[in-house]
């Protein structure tokens, strides 16, 4: 039988919900059976607490950062997952590749450049498992994919993305410099039409998808490395719509079309 959930505890799980303490302890928090259970196939589980085991419900609240708790809580470490598939990468590109087990950039790889919701991360996290992307490259002022809120908003799939935390247009230069074939796909307002942009023309191709801030877009130092600059038309063209997409659900609607073209033109 699981001990009891005690008060240092309590404390120690509530601190999770700042940055500060989960780089500070090396550990984070997921919260509901579910998302608990996907999260420790690849994260080391460290405490679990269930409320009528070993948490009363008030124990439970006081822990949780959801406004209706959903009665498990899980807090997992780290850095410790498999290299070859959840390792979080926080280091330059040279640490990275030094990670015995590190594998070939797969053929997609989305980038974020100072995606700042926590929610609009988790969602593309999920969005990335959904649609087959492995590897998630973020700029350093992206939120960080360890908040609570993000965790929650993945669904577990952040067992199944690797994200890293780099300098981004020095990760880019760098992935074009080790690929011969590459594009660098932008989401940009001047970009070609995404339903009519051949970017699936050369199949072996590694392709990166950078996704922008919610209120500034790409910075202007990651646009100058883009090759292949898109943008999602609105219905009908000449009718006045929304200023912009949600950033999550513009990836969405980008990889869904690239996997499509993809199976398409196979």
């Amino acid at each position: 039988m699981m001990e009891h959930v005690t008060k240092a505890q309590i404390k120690l799980v509530r601190s999770l919900q700042q940055k500060k303490y989960r780089d500070e302890n090396d550990l984070f928090v997921a919260e509901g059976d579910k998302c608990v259970e996907e999260i420790r196939k690849a994260f080391p589980l460290v405490y679990l607490f269930r409320e009528g085991e070993n948490a009363t419900r008030t124990e439970i609240e006081q822990m949780s950062s959801l406004r209706t708790p959903q009665g498990v809580i899980g807090v997992f470490r780290k850095n410790e997952g498999d290299p070859k598939n959840q390792q979080i990468f926080r280091g330059s590109p040279d640490e990275r590749l030094k990670v015995k087990g590190e594998r070939e950039p797969e053929d997609l790889i989305v980038a974020l450049d100072g995606v700042q919701d926590p929610g609009n991360l988790g969602t593309i996290i999920r969005t990335c498992d959904w649609f087959g992307v492995r590897r998630l490259v973020c700029s350093r002022d992206t939120a960080d994919c360890f908040n609570p809120k993000v965790v929650q908003a993945t669904m577990g799939a952040l067992a199944r993305v690797r994200v890293e935390y780099v300098d981004l247009v020095s990760w880019i230069e760098e992935f074009k410099i080790q690929n011969l074939k590459f594009k660098i796909v932008g989401t940009l307002l001047n970009g070609h039409d995404l339903y009519e942009s051949p970017l699936t023309e050369n199949r072996e191709s590694r392709t990166v998808i950078v996704m922008g801030n919610e209120g500034n877009g790409i910075s202007e130092t990651v646009r100058r490395v883009i090759t292949d600059p898109v943008r999602i038309p609105s219905y009908p063209k000449d009718v006045e719509t929304s200023e912009s997409l949600n950033v999550s659900i513009a990836t969405a609607i980008i990889l869904a079309e690239l996997r499509r073209n993809a199976s398409i033109h196979h």
